[in-house]
C-alpha cells in the first residue's frame, strides 16, 4: 500500500484542505491534507482530518464524506438558531433515563449543530439547582464542549469564550423549575438510573 500527499490546493467534493469541518461522532475537525493510496490496484483519495483537542487524525475516504455525514461548519444563522434554542424552555420527556440518554447520544453524534443545542438546554442546571446525575453530567459536558468548539471554529472565538457565550444564553431562559419540583424531579431520575442499572444487571 502506497500513500503520497497531494498538493494542499486540492478540492475535492466542495471540501479542501486547511478548512475546519464537522465530523458527526468526533466534531469539529481540520483537513490537514488530501492523500491517494492503492488498494489492490485502484487508487483511493483520502481527507487527513485532524481533531486537535482529541490529539487524533481520521482518514476518511472521499466517496464515503457523504455516508458519514461530514459537513461544513454551519451558517451564521444556524448558529442563531442554536444559541436562540438554549434560551427556550427545557424539554425532558417523562421517559426511564436510559431511553432518554440514548436519544441525547444519538442527537450529539448527529452533528446537527440545533440538536446538540436541545441537549445543553435540556440537561442544564442553574446554581439553584440540585446537581446532575454523573450520566447527566457526561453527556451536557459533551454537548456542551461539541457546540462550543464549532462555535468557537466559526465566530473565531476561544473554547472558553465560547463556553461563556453558551451560558449566557441559557441563562436568559425562562425561571427553570422551583428547586422543590427540581429536586422531586432529581430524585425520580436517580429512582430511574437505579431501576435502569437493576434491569440491566438482571
Amino acid at each position: 500500500m502506497t500513500s503520497t500527499k497531494k498538493p494542499s490546493t486540492n478540492i475535492r467534493q466542495g471540501f479542501k484542505t486547511g478548512e475546519h469541518i464537522v465530523y458527526p461522532s468526533h466534531g469539529v475537525g481540520r483537513i490537514t491534507s488530501i492523500e491517494e493510496q492503492e488498494v489492490a490496484g485502484f487508487k483511493l483519495e483520502l481527507f487527513v482530518i485532524h481533531f486537535e483537542k482529541d490529539k487524533m487524525t481520521l482518514r476518511v475516504p472521499v466517496p464515503k464524506i457523504a455516508s458519514v455525514g461530514m459537513r461544513k461548519l454551519s451558517e451564521p444563522t444556524i448558529l442563531k438558531k442554536a444559541l436562540e434554542t438554549l434560551k427556550g424552555r427545557a424539554r425532558v420527556k417523562r421517559t426511564m433515563w436510559s431511553r432518554r440518554a440514548q436519544e441525547y447520544e444519538a442527537k450529539i453524534n448527529s452533528g446537527d449543530l440545533v440538536a446538540i443545542s436541545e441537549v445543553v438546554r435540556d440537561l442544564y442546571r442553574s446554581e439553584a439547582q440540585p446537581e446532575q446525575s454523573y450520566s447527566e453530567r457526561q453527556l451536557y459536558e459533551a454537548a456542551l464542549d461539541r457546540m462550543a468548539r464549532e462555535l468557537a471554529a466559526v465566530d473565531n472565538l476561544t473554547e472558553t469564550e465560547a463556553i461563556k457565550l453558551i451560558e449566557q444564553n441559557l441563562l436568559k431562559g425562562p425561571r427553570r423549575a422551583g428547586k422543590g419540583e427540581a429536586e422531586a424531579e432529581a430524585e425520580l431520575d436517580a429512582a430511574e438510573e437505579e431501576t435502569d442499572t437493576e434491569e440491566a444487571a438482571a
